[in-house]
Order: structure tokens, then sequence, then C-alpha cells
């Protein structure tokens, strides 16, 4: 074998007043004006299977104020496909939308994806389609943030708040309102650590030679894992390990792949077997997971890395399908259904992306920058490991923080 280093209480009622999302990917934007505030926007919401945000949320409509004059926002969405990743975004969307509801506040969102993970030109023409519309503000989680850079300009002339999901490093020549999301690198590093642990390495996971006692609120974030790992004699961890990359060569899997190799590398006796495109994508995640359990045996392969939880699902499928239990998985992301893998022991760990993050406070941002509010230019949701042990802290039990909804209307401009 050939070694390469390259290589979210709020109150959300036990039934929605209404779901307030329009256009989905089989219904076209546009069209239709402002609609009367009292009543909920037309259009059907993308499905998801995702629970109610965390109590705690300030939004009980009879503490809510009856004068307020009513606000109308109209954010366009785009996220680069419809997977349970962005799913739950939309959960988390709808539920800041409708914690909105009571101060008069009336947010629409245009949410137009792709066909799929690869449709740059048609994230393109639905960014342009947002500013046509004049939408007060546009986010966006993009597909390639190089393919996408010219359209993100044409937003900046047009001079809508413009809010990027997903990732926290600048693009150059784009004025960025706020990112909400994490370090892609940052993320895959933690990732890293994890598998040094799950190879016998000190840490909370069961593989460890001896298994640490962790309190489980605790944040395994980078800086945990670093600060745990400071003097260890690093070539005492041995193992192989292989990597389902998402698209080649995009600025996702580049960053991912960056970082988990940074920590890798660190440790002579880890051989990274093999790297494959599994395009963010399920289906063809078990193809590739399926390659890399023909090319290398029991006892030649320890664990697949996969930086998405849909391509974690389908290197756990392939793995089953196998009969090879004995080779790990760890994955990115933090849904409702990975949760429930780790839960079960199918999968290993996934890093947290904090999709229910990005929908509440993406929502917030979005609305404060269309009233003419200062917004965070930077909101890290803070990646950290997710095991069995602390799998309760993500899903179901989300906590966010609460909306000031009327604070933000005191503020407008």
């Amino acid at each position: 074998m050939t070694k390469m280093k390259k290589a979210i209480a709020i109150a959300l009622s036990a039934v929605m007043l209404a779901v307030l999302l329009i256009g989905c990917a089989q219904q076209p934007a546009g069209g239709g004006g402002t609609p009367a505030p009292a009543e909920p926007a037309p259009g059907t919401a993308t499905p998801a299977p995702a629970p109610a945000p965390a109590p705690g949320q300030a939004t009980d409509p009879a503490t809510a104020p009856e004068n307020n004059e009513p606000v109308v926002i109209r954010i366009g969405w785009t996220p680069p496909d419809v997977t349970g990743v962005f799913a739950t975004v939309t959960q988390f969307m709808e539920a800041a939308i409708e914690s909105a509801r009571p101060y008069g506040i009336y947010i629409e969102v245009v949410e137009r994806p792709p066909t799929d993970h690869s449709g740059v030109a048609e994230q393109i023409a639905v960014i342009e389609n947002f500013i046509i519309q004049n939408v007060d503000a546009i986010m966006v989680s993009p597909t390639d943030v190089d393919g996408i850079t010219p359209a993100l300009r044409e937003v900046n002339q047009a001079g809508i708040p413009l809010l990027m999901v997903n990732m926290m490093t600048e693009i150059p020549g784009v004025d960025v309102t706020s990112f909400v999301g994490f370090d892609n690198r940052v993320a895959a590093s933690v990732t890293g650590w994890s598998l040094i642990n799950a190879l016998g390495g000190p840490g909370p996971l069961p593989q460890a030679e001896e298994q640490m006692n962790v309190p489980v609120d605790t944040h395994l974030n980078l800086q945990w894992w670093e600060d745990l790992y400071r003097g260890f004699d690093k070539s005492s961890i041995h193992g192989n390990v292989a990597i389902i990359e998402g698209i080649h060569g995009d600025y996702f899997s580049n960053a991912r792949n960056a970082g988990f190799l940074d920590v890798i590398d660190q440790f002579p006796n880890i051989n990274v077997l093999t790297i494959l495109p599994g395009d963010w994508n399920r289906a063809r995640s078990v193809e590739q997971a399926e390659n890399i359990l023909h090319m290398f045996g029991p006892g030649e392969i320890d664990a697949i890395f996969a930086p998405s939880s849909e391509m974690g699902f389908g290197a756990r499928i392939a793995i089953e399908n196998a009969g090879r239990e004995e080779v790990l998985v760890l994955t990115h992301g933090g849904t409702l259904e990975s949760g429930d893998w780790i839960r079960d022991g199918r999968l290993l760990v996934d890093t947290w992306h904090g999709f229910p993050d990005w929908g509440w406070y993406g929502v917030k941002f979005a609305v404060m920058s269309a009233l003419g509010q200062e917004v965070p230019y930077m909101y890290d949701i803070g990646s950290r490991t997710q095991w069995i042990g602390n799998a309760d802290m993500f899903f179901p039990d989300v906590q966010l923080e609460p909306i000031p909804w009327q604070e933000i209307l005191d503020n407008r401009r």
C-alpha cells in the first residue's frame, strides 16, 4: 500500500402556526409581491425531520407588544443542495421566522438550491434572480466559492447585504456582511485528533488504551485536543486511514483534507492509504467505500474519514454490507440522523458544524442587516467532537440563544 500524506427553549408550539418559506427547488422564486403581514406566505417548506429548537426563547405572544408597526423582510437563500444537512438549516430558519411573528416581523425566505452540489451555474443564476427581485438580504452556502464569486460581487454592486454560510474564509473582492458557520480546516483537524484517540491515543473514545472520563458538557474543540496531546509521543500511534473527500479540488474538499492532514502528518506511523471523491453524496460514497474495502482487506485499514454526514452514511453502509465492522467511520456535520447513527454505534464521531446555528443566526443577522444594523462579521459556531458520550447535547437538546426581536426593532435605522 502506498503512504500518501497529502492526501441549536424557544417556544416553538407543538404545531407551528405557519411555514413562511416560499419557492422551494421545485417552485420558481419571484412574483406575487409582498403579502399582507397577517397572512403566511404561500408555498411549501422543505420537509425536514428535525426537532423543535431549545427552550428559553422569549417569543411568547402574550408578552410581545401589540403596537409594533409590521415589518416585512424577504431573504433569498440558496444552499448547495437539499440533503438532510440543509433541511436541518431550513427547520431552524422556520423556527426563527416563527419566533419573530409576535413582534410584527414577517420574514419570507425564498429558498432556491441548484439541482445538486455541482450546480455552480445554476446557483449563479439563482443569486442573480434574487438581485432582480430586490430581496432585502441574500444568504449563500456556496457550491463552489471561486465559481460563484462573480455573482457575489454583483450582490455587492446591488447594495444587498450578503451572508455566507458554512465558511469563515474571506473571499477576495467580495464584501461579505456576515459569515455564519465554522472554519472548515479547523473542523477537520478536530476530526483528525478524534482519529488519534480512536487509534489508541488518550481521549474520551472507548478505543483509547486508557479512556478518559470527560464531563459530558466539555467542548471537545481543537484547543482541547491540542492541549491534551501536548508532549505526547506521536510515534506511538499506528494506523491506516482512507479519505472519501467531497468534490475533488473544490474549496470545501481542499480545506477539510488539509485540516485532517495537519494532524495526521504529525504522526509518522499513520498512513493515508487513498483519497477518493464521494461528491458529498451518499450513494456515490457507498461505491467509493466499497472500492476502498476491496483494495484493503481486514487488518489493512482501520478507519475511513468522510467529511460530510451524507458521505459518512454511505461509507458505513458499505462497511455493514461487507461485514467489515472493524473499520471505523469519522464524519462531519451534525444532523438528527447522524446523532442517531452515533447512538447506535454506526458512526464513531461526527464533528459538529452547527446546522441549527446557521438557520437561527442566519435569519437573525439577515434581518438585522436589512434593517441597517451592525452584525458580527464572523460568527463561528465552534466545531467540536460529537460522540456517543455527548450526542444528546447536540440533538435533541440543541441550545441556541433567544433572539431579541424587540430590541432589533427598536434599533432599526
